[in-house]
């Protein structure tokens, strides 16, 4: 900023319930008024408005964006859990475009808001670059900073869905990838059905996923 105060960075997080794809962090760093009009939480606005904010976001030369991907292999490791994975996918999404001394401002991804703001910060810190860090739920209605990540974020985790449904057009289409979208839960019960496995983008320590084994299992049994 001009007047020397420091620039503001939110971040926000899309795709942490689905069975499908991987998680997606984003942060943006910009002046207030680099933002364009219209910013909300992105699960307001329409697909083709989020892909016009995105766009705008990182055509102008005085935002940044981070962005981090928490894949589905990530997610399935036993040896983490779903809020150390928001943490780290925050904090590098933060610290790719974070300088020392801003005010960051993220979408708590815990029931703690202090106890996620506390875990982004030391993260950044760790990473090499000290920032202030508040973490309120909700940040994505309330600062257009978090709001632009929000937007980041679920177009990115959109666009590889979309990837997804490319390489499995055999059994697809996917639809959003969550486990209360009949689309999705028919997708993995067609590609079970027909392969005897999950698929790589599935997020196997779902219970989604043991379900759809499960029904097949059974299937095969009254088959035989």
């Amino acid at each position: 900023m001009t007047d020397g105060s420091p620039v503001l960075v939110g971040s926000d997080e899309a795709g942490k319930g689905p069975v499908l794809g991987p998680m997606v962090a984003a942060a943006v760093r910009a002046d207030a008024d680099a933002l364009p009009d219209g910013i909300d939480d992105s699960k307001r606005l329409s697909s083709a408005r989020r892909e016009e904010i995105a766009a705008t976001l990182r055509e102008h030369e005085g935002v940044e964006i981070g962005v981090a991907f928490v894949e589905p292999e990530r997610i399935d490791r036993p040896d983490t859990d779903m809020n150390a994975l928001t943490v780290a996918a925050h904090v590098e999404a933060v610290a790719a475009v974070a300088r020392e001394g801003d005010e960051v401002v993220t979408d708590a991804g815990d029931v703690n808001e202090s106890r996620f703001g506390r875990r982004v910060r030391t993260g950044v810190e760790e990473a090499g670059v000290a920032v202030s860090v508040t973490a309120e739920h909700r940040a994505d209605e309330t600062y257009p900073h978090v709001g632009a990540a929000s937007v980041v974020a679920k177009v990115e985790r959109d666009a590889r869905m979309a990837e997804i449904d490319e390489d499995v057009t055999a059994y697809g289409p996917v639809g959003s990838g969550y486990p209360s979208d009949p689309t999705t839960r028919e997708f993995l019960r067609r590609y079970v059905g027909e392969t005897g496995e999950l698929p790589d983008c599935a997020r196997a320590s779902w219970s989604t996923c043991d379900d759809v084994l499960d029904a097949a299992a059974q299937s095969s049994l009254t088959e035989f």
